[in-house]
């Protein structure tokens, strides 16, 4: 399948007319999330999010402490080219405020032919599905991206991502370089 592409203005590159596109997706307890590819605006939404993230969240989800993101790492987060790096997030109203509660991305490796995956949750939005439907859209995004190999490399005592990652499809084998770590693998 084919995907449509526009100039990317910052740019002047064709990327997919992705930055456009949302979903509302009803989760499992009923509760309702808007999930769109992530813009530059999004900054301090990011920002935001990763500061709430509980120690053991960022713990897993960086595969070590992370104290502070720098701008940098943030600018890198937001500014993604919708083709070889992607990302969505999901976003709710809380008390008037639009607040980030989980964001999926991948970024291609050298070879273009596989992406390294990564998803978090909020904590107080986790056992909701949310993780599951983020991943199905960044699969999907990356399948018509010509992508043949998703991964993800996570923590070996993080049971979520391990039930996430089954759940999916994903195949499971532990990191030859590091046994604290297993390495989860999707065929596309």
């Amino acid at each position: 399948m084919s995907t449509p592409f526009t100039r990317h203005p910052a740019e002047g590159a064709d990327v997919p007319r992705l930055a456009g596109e949302h979903w509302i997706e009803t989760l499992n307890d009923g509760s309702h999330v808007l999930i769109r590819p992530i813009r530059p605006e999004d900054r301090a939404l990011e920002s935001e999010f990763i500061e709430r993230l509980s120690a053991e969240s960022k713990r897993f989800r960086f595969l070590g402490e992370m104290r502070d993101v720098s701008p940098a790492l943030l600018d890198q987060w937001v500014n993604v080219d919708y083709r070889t790096d992607m990302a969505f997030v999901a976003l709710v109203h809380d008390n008037g405020v639009l607040r980030e509660v989980g964001v999926s991305r991948y970024s291609a490796s050298g070879d273009n032919q596989h992406c390294e995956c990564a998803v978090t949750v909020a904590d107080d939005w986790r056992h909701r599905g949310l993780g599951v439907l983020l991943m199905r859209h960044l699969i999907d995004v990356a399948r018509r991206n010509g992508f043949h190999q998703m991964f993800s490399m996570d923590a070996a005592c993080n049971e979520a991502m391990r039930d996430l990652a089954s759940y999916l499809g994903f195949d499971r084998k532990r990191d030859p370089r590091d046994a604290a770590q297993v390495i989860h693998t999707l065929e596309l």
